[in-house]
């Protein structure tokens, strides 16, 4: 025990012992003036005390003197003798007050535990400690602001020099104060997330967790996929014990031009063959695959053919390897398969081969300015103006036009666009292509106009459209055009009702309106 709680355990045993030396000396006193005793000795302070009724009382010491002057007056010397002996205890418990002074470090300060209303406050362990003014210690004496909260487990004490009260981490922390990470775990794991209460170090914490949790529920998916589904390599051993072999498609097509070149297939094997092919070479990677294995040069030996059946399913192959695929246009076309194309378009094939060709000679085309510039010097253009006066070529007209719509507006794209090394480059290979000059110079102005008798709405747009474009090159030609003034007439007066019919309905910018629009575009043109 140390020297203070000895101090004070001394200090308390003194004030218990006066205060039963005072209540025995009023017992004494009140039994003696009831019972009518002569006298009554008393020990009080370590004097001793006799106290009489008549004839007053004698002292060995100097306690309580003063009562020996009110003797003769017996009640009122009672009553005064129990008023000194009183004053006496007080000022004996004040000097004993004095004496424990010393100690004030141990004295329990109950504003510090209890509030206003004389209660112990509770201790609200939900509370939030970014809500409140709380301090956080360190392993230094560090002092407290009024009203700012300490987190349990920290050591207070009152520095008597400077009057303020000091905080500090308890020994054997790592000097951090666990109670701050106890709250926001237990909010985190709540997942309440608020970003008006929550640091970015909190939110960063609950994200991860939000991964950790997906990452998990991916596997578990994962698990429940590959327990549902056989992998691959166990779907193989089953197909190879059934004779069944999974083949990519490499292998599939390598077989295909092996049945289409062999001599001894018949003609419906290679047919057969083609026509396979022309799914599988759709795919730019199977295209340029179908390059590396030879098959494209066979095909475009197949425009060669004495069979039409051939021809066509050539020409269709050809055209479904050539789309939107450089490295094949570019192959095709050194491979001669542009003049093979212009041939079969040029002389008496049935319906189905020349639309084939057209539309592999389209697919090489197509964003390919040289094959443009090459189409142009090899009278290309006299080609397809030669499929107008053929009978039974009805159907590829529109196409024809489609065609030369979209070379038109594709070389005015791209010089609309912006410039840099590669669209430099590629603007100077359309500048040496001159379509537009062949097209005016041929007489296409005309050929065009004409095809507005079509019935087919859908004819009349593309129609419409390469109208549209031509308008700047033909104006003059088209003004003294009276049929076709006569056929744009008819045309709006169609499609004025049309268009109505539709805004009736609901429509309010339907198809027939845009034709209308395109119909009074030209017309005011040519007005």
């Amino acid at each position: 025990m140390s020297q203070g709680e000895e101090s004070l355990l001394f200090a308390s045993l003194g004030v218990i012992t006066v205060f039963i030396n005072f209540v025995s000396s009023l017992l004494s006193i009140y039994y003696c003036f009831q019972e009518k005793k002569p006298s009554v000795n008393l020990r009080w302070n370590g004097t001793d005390c006799l106290v009489t009724r008549r004839a007053g009382r004698a002292c060995n010491g100097s306690g309580l003197v003063a009562m020996s002057h009110w003797a003769g007056h017996s009640p009122t010397a009672a009553k005064v003798s129990l008023l000194v002996l009183l004053v006496s205890a007080v000022c004996s418990r004040t000097s004993l007050s004095e004496r424990v002074a010393e100690f004030a470090l141990t004295k329990i300060e109950e504003s510090d535990i209890k509030d206003d209303s004389g209660k112990e406050p509770i201790a609200d362990d939900d509370a939030d400690p970014e809500d409140l003014e709380v301090f956080y210690p360190t392993h230094q004496w560090q002092a407290l602001r009024p009203g700012q909260a300490v987190p349990a487990g920290s050591h207070v004490r009152l520095n008597l020099q400077t009057g303020d009260r000091e905080a500090r981490l308890p020994d054997g922390e790592n000097g951090k104060s666990d109670t701050r990470g106890e709250k926001r775990r237990r909010r985190l794991d709540k997942m309440d997330i608020d970003s008006n209460s929550f640091t970015s170090q909190e939110l960063k914490k609950a994200l991860a967790k939000m991964k950790e949790s997906e990452k998990a529920e991916r596997m578990a998916h994962e698990e429940e996929v590959r327990k549902k589904f056989r992998p691959i390599h166990q779907l193989k051993e089953e197909f190879e014990k059934l004779h069944v072999k999974m083949e990519t498609d490499y292998e599939i097509m390598d077989k295909l031009i092996s049945k289409f070149n062999s001599s001894a297939s018949t003609l419906d094997e290679k047919v057969a063959a083609l026509y396979d092919l022309e799914y599988y070479v759709h795919q730019v990677d199977n295209a340029k695959d179908f390059l590396s294995m030879g098959g494209l040069q066979l095909v475009i030996e197949g425009l060669n053919s004495t069979e039409p059946v051939l021809k066509e399913h050539a020409a269709f192959v050809l055209g479904a390897a050539l789309s939107s695929n450089p490295k094949v246009q570019i192959e095709a076309i050194e491979g001669g398969a542009l003049q093979k194309l212009l041939v079969i378009l040029a002389t008496e094939q049935p319906q189905a081969v020349k639309k084939k060709a057209l539309f592999a000679l389209c697919s090489m085309l197509r964003h390919f300015p040289y094959a443009q510039q090459q189409f142009l010097k090899l009278g290309g253009l006299q080609v397809l103006r030669g499929l107008f006066r053929q009978k039974g070529t009805e159907a590829l007209h529109v196409r024809v036009v489609t065609l030369l719509y979209d070379l038109i507006v594709e070389k005015m794209l791209l010089e609309d666009s912006q410039h840099g090394d590669q669209t430099e480059e590629k603007i100077q290979q359309y500048r040496q292509v001159k379509l537009v000059p062949a097209v005016v110079e041929q007489d296409w102005c005309v050929v065009v106009s004409k095809l507005l008798a079509l019935p087919e709405h859908d004819a009349r747009e593309k129609v419409l459209q390469l109208l549209g474009v031509l308008m700047a090159f033909c104006r003059e030609r088209y003004r003294g055009d009276r049929a076709l003034s006569a056929a744009l007439g008819l045309l709006r007066s169609e499609y004025e009702e049309l268009a109505a019919e539709e805004q009736r309905d609901g429509d309010k910018d339907g198809y027939f309106k845009e034709l209308l629009g395109s119909v009074n575009t030209i017309i005011q043109e040519l007005g």
